[in-house]
């Protein structure tokens, strides 16, 4: 295929202009043929060859309308070849649109030598496709770009742009359509084997929680969960402690044996409230026991120092992926999880927090309906990508006013899609902070009795999970450690 070349600015006078070449799309008809060939010769080619290849990826149509023909014959048990082709498009009237019997027979005469090759033609074709369809995108994008639709600005296309890329990337790898029961049963199976295998009750990612873990089963690919509470609650210190329980489980498995199975995973931590600056101030706090404020002030001795830096060297290989982008769109968000799984392997999503997630398509000023569009990409984002998304998201003042300030689905704001759209909601509640602004005057009868609820709470925290599509409802019991911002199991 000859190269594009661009037009002569002017000409002499008297001399004409030259006119470019026209351009062909990227294809290779004697592959097809070759395959095609190599199919009607052997039958067992069509299953040797990649199963993302279909009848739309061949250039010229006469050869896409041989292949269905044979891929239906063959799927159904009959033979697929010259004589069996001729009378199938003899009773439709399509024979001479294919050239007739004398073009199957010559196909099968010119590739039966091939056979061998069939593999690297059915890549060669489907490549040729891609390419065909990459030039088809590109030419959208710039019309998009020169004539963009009302209220679409440059980064409504760029996103637009980038889905379409993703989607093209990932091309015989999703939108497959109906699967019949026999595989889904086969995956469950799979799943439960797993957890047998491991001899635990985990066959998902293990948050390192271990009551959670045992409520759910680990953390499974498709799921969105939200983690909600009010602030001052820890929200965001209980999903960096998730999301470091993850990525350590990998880190140290990669270290230790690459081969063996794990339970941890890369994570793609989305933070528009808090930059990444602050978020590994948190980790390094937690993980050389120092409190983030001295971190943050330099009121540290040579020795803590020293363990600061220890922990540093230990965490630079830590698969934990940080995006600050404050205000993003769900739909840049998407394009960003979709490019980080593609590139360097995604297990976990957080989104820190829901509320200051963007609609991408501004058509509507309604706030629920722009939730439930985010919401509604965070689900399928999890679906898309086989991976849990853990979406954070604040709770409404009315909590406040009650006297069990223990948040319920109801306080969610915005709470109609949130609720709909998440397979697990879960709430996190410590009462050590409400107690600690209702302090009675000391030396009385209620300050004694405050002191004893207080000491009773000190340190503790709930996880109210308040639904669950795969398992009870209950509440997880945690120790809080308010100086490292750090959540663990309590002991046993």
């Amino acid at each position: 295929m000859s190269s594009q070349q661009a037009l002569p600015l002017g000409a002499p006078a008297g001399v004409p202009a030259v006119a470019a070449p026209t351009r062909v799309a990227p294809h290779n008809l004697e592959a097809e043929q070759a395959l095609l060939g190599a199919i009607l010769f052997d039958n067992e080619t069509m299953n040797r060859i990649t199963s993302r290849l279909g009848a739309q990826h061949f250039f010229d149509p006469v050869h896409g309308r041989i292949f269905q023909a044979c891929a239906d014959m063959i799927s159904s048990g009959q033979l697929a070849d010259g004589l069996t082709l001729r009378e199938r498009f003899a009773r439709d009237g399509g024979i001479k649109e294919i050239g007739g019997a004398v073009y199957l027979m010559k196909l099968m005469e010119l590739a039966a030598p091939l056979s061998a090759q069939s593999q690297s033609y059915a890549e060669l074709i489907y490549d040729m496709a891609l390419r065909r369809e990459l030039i088809r995108v590109g030419n959208v994008i710039s019309d998009l770009a020169e004539n963009p639709p009302e209220r679409h600005d440059a980064k409504d296309i760029i996103e637009e742009a980038e889905r379409t890329l993703f989607t093209l990337a990932e091309s015989g790898s999703g939108n497959r359509g109906f699967q019949d029961f026999k595989t889904a049963l086969t995956a469950s199976i799979e799943v439960a084997t797993v957890a047998k295998n491991r001899g635990s009750d985990v066959s998902g990612i293990s948050s390192g929680f271990r009551d959670l873990d045992h409520l759910m089963g680990g953390l499974h690919g498709s799921d969105l969960i939200i983690l909600a509470g009010r602030p001052s609650m820890g929200k965001t210190a209980f999903a960096l402690n998730l999301a470091m329980n993850v990525a350590r489980q990998k880190q140290k498995a990669t270290r230790e044996d690459p081969s063996a199975e794990h339970t941890g995973g890369s994570v793609g931590f989305f933070s528009l409230e808090m930059s990444a600056e602050q978020l590994a101030t948190r980790i390094l706090s937690d993980f050389a026991g120092i409190e983030s404020h001295r971190i943050r002030q330099g009121k540290i001795d040579t020795g803590e120092y020293g363990r600061l830096a220890d922990a540093a060297m230990e965490l630079q290989t830590l698969p934990l992926n940080v995006d600050e982008t404050g205000g993003i769109s769900i739909g840049a968000l998407t394009n960003r999880a979709r490019r980080l799984k593609r590139t360097s392997g995604l297990d976990l999503v957080v989104v820190d927090y829901l509320q200051l997630v963007t609609a991408s398509s501004k058509r509507s000023d309604n706030r629920v309906q722009e939730v439930s569009e985010v919401t509604q990409g965070l689900k399928a984002l999890a679906k898309d990508l086989q991976v849990p998304v853990i979406a954070l998201s604040q709770l409404s003042r009315q909590v406040e006013s009650r006297e069990d300030k223990r948040p319920q689905l109801s306080d969610l704001r915005e709470s109609g899609s949130i609720e709909q759209d998440a397979d697990i909601v879960m709430f996190v509640y410590r009462e050590e902070y409400y107690l600690s602004r209702a302090e009675p005057e000391q030396g009385t009868e209620a300050h004694f009795t405050w002191e004893q609820k207080r000491q009773a709470v000190a340190n503790r925290a709930e996880l109210i999970i308040g639904k669950n599509r795969h398992g009870p409802i209950e509440t997880v019991h945690l120790n809080f450690h308010g100086q490292f911002t750090r959540f663990s199991s309590l002991a046993r």
